[in-house]
């Protein structure tokens, strides 16, 4: 059906009984259609042209730098990123060689702490192995003394009439002295 309209028109078109369609050529029609394309043309480009191109412009250098600006953003990111990156490493490094340091120091602490004690220990010892010979020593001489002294008044009561007691006195400090000392 379609084909058949198509060649009735084609028919009509070439016989020139188809007057006022659209493929006719009138020249009338093409002088004015000419005339106001031209016209058009013109004030397009005086009025509107150069304000399209320059917002065109205008839209083109705001992309650009729109993207230049992304891109410097974008590097400026991976420098902060990979700074930052450095930085909680050094950070981690830091913060484990306090730790390390303080466990040192801590151990140095208890090692000293303990050096002292085992000094004052040794110390104490010896003061009182000191006190304790000192105390013997006042013991034995005391003890001397009175040995010496039960020793005079036995022998005083012994010997009353042949010896007097300074006498006898000198004869038990030279035995006194004549005996070990331990």
């Amino acid at each position: 059906m379609f084909i058949t309209k198509l060649f009735a028109l084609i028919a009509l078109v070439t016989e020139g009984k188809a007057v006022g369609s659209p493929l006719d050529i009138n020249p009338g029609v093409i002088f004015w259609t000419t005339i106001t394309f031209l016209f058009l043309f013109f004030i397009l480009k005086k009025f509107a042209w150069k304000p399209i191109l320059n917002s065109l412009e205008i839209r083109e250098k705001f992309i650009k730098n729109s993207l230049e600006a992304a891109e410097k953003a974008k590097e400026e990111a991976q420098k902060l990123i990979s700074e930052n990156k450095l930085n909680l490493s050094k950070a981690e490094q830091e913060a484990q060689k306090i730790i390390n340091e303080g466990r040192e120091n801590a151990e140095k602490l208890r090692h000293q702490i303990l050096e002292e004690s085992k000094q004052q220990a040794k110390k104490l010892i010896s003061d009182a192995q000191a006190e304790i010979e000192r105390k013997n020593q006042e013991a034995f001489i005391k003890l001397k003394e009175q040995v010496a002294e039960i020793a005079v008044n036995a022998a005083e009561k012994i010997i009353r009439e042949n010896l007097d007691r300074e006498k006898q006195s000198k004869i038990v400090q030279k035995y006194l002295k004549d005996l070990p000392k331990n």
